[in-house]
Parts: structure tokens; C-alpha cells; sequence
């Protein structure tokens, strides 16, 4: 197995948390594995997550933790994404980091558009896995939100950029999980960190 950079962030912004200790199992299993590993938790990233501005014409000066964040992504071949699902979407801060790390000329080339009108991806080359908790149960996520979340994390902000093949993994319902249910994931995680995949 050839060994994979990885850069793993838990998107909770909470200090402690079920996304925490899943970015955790799979950092420590990847870790032992031989992969290369990088772990950021978005409570320690210190930002302004509002944009602020009206489009990109304007774009602010980045923190000194996005642009460690930037260097991050540039240096991983493979991204891994722990995040709640909160209203149907990601926690404020999060978007935050995407809104504020993920912009043109960095991320994509909105000068640059294929045959369907779309920017030209500038993060090609590096695969991703999305690990999202909500407490919605998994066929009531299908049937009626036709997973949305996890739609918008693969589509629209992964493939967006370049990142591909993403896999998806949803675990539900996170709130009331039993220790053992929560163990099992954990198991799942350091299976995947071992594979880096």
C-alpha cells in the first residue's frame, strides 16, 4: 500500500465532540499505518469566517491559521472531512473556512470554464472522504433530504475544486448513539485511516 499525505480536519467547532474523536481514531490508525498526517480542528483555527464582501472583487487579507490551512490542503493528496450536520447544513464556522480558504485563484478559475460553463478546478489531484454525524436517521435522510449535505460536501465544494473521488460516509443518529454504536463507528474510522481512503 502506498502511503498518502493526509490532511484530516474536524469541522466542529466545539473543543470536544463526536466529530473530534472520529478525525482522532482515523488520524491515530492512519498514522500507524505509515501514511503521512496533518490534523486540524477548526475550534483551534483562529479567522474572521464572514467573507464580507459582495462577490470576489474584493477578497480579505487571510489569517495567519487560513494560510497555514491553504498550505495544508497544497500538501495533502488526500482531504478528510468530520462535520455534524446542523439544520441541514454545516456549522457557521466551517462555512466560514470554506468561504474564506476556497476562493478564485486559488481553489478554481472562474477565467477558465469548460464546455458546461463551469470553473476550471485548481486543487486536481487529491481524493477526499466526508464523515458527517446528524441525528437525522439515515433512510429518512435519503428518502426525504435526498442527502442533500452530502450532495453539496461531494458536488458542490469537493469536485468543485478538484477534489475527486470523494467518498461519503453518514452516521445517524449521532445524539443518542450507544456507546457501543459509538465504538463501531470509531472501529470504522481506524479501518479507513489504515487505508487512507
Amino acid at each position: 500500500m502506498q502511503s498518502k499525505r493526509i490532511l484530516i480536519t474536524n469541522g466542529h467547532p466545539a473543543e470536544t465532540s463526536l466529530s473530534r474523536a472520529l478525525a482522532e481514531a482515523y488520524a491515530e490508525a492512519a498514522q500507524e499505518a505509515g501514511h503521512e498526517i496533518r490534523l486540524r480542528h477548526l475550534s483551534a483555527l483562529q479567522f474572521d469566517p464572514d467573507h464580507g464582501y459582495a462577490g470576489y472583487g474584493q477578497q480579505k487579507p487571510l489569517e495567519a491559521a487560513l494560510k497555514a490551512f491553504q498550505e495544508d490542503v497544497l500538501w495533502a493528496n488526500h482531504i478528510v472531512l468530520t462535520t455534524p450536520m446542523w439544520w441541514g447544513g454545516l456549522p457557521a464556522k466551517l462555512k466560514g473556512l470554506i468561504d474564506r480558504v476556497l476562493v478564485p485563484g486559488w481553489a478554481f478559475d472562474p477565467r477558465q470554464r469548460n464546455t458546461l460553463g463551469m470553473p476550471h478546478p485548481l486543487l486536481t489531484g487529491r481524493s477526499g472522504r466526508a464523515i458527517v454525524t446528524s441525528d437525522t436517521p439515515a433512510p429518512f435522510f435519503g428518502l426525504f433530504y435526498r442527502r442533500a449535505l452530502l450532495r453539496q460536501i461531494k458536488g458542490q465544494i469537493f469536485k468543485f475544486i478538484g477534489i475527486s473521488p470523494t467518498r461519503m460516509t453518514h452516521l445517524a443518529p449521532a445524539s443518542s448513539a450507544t456507546a457501543e454504536t459509538v465504538d463501531k463507528w470509531i472501529d470504522q474510522m481506524r479501518a479507513l485511516g489504515r487505508k487512507g481512503i
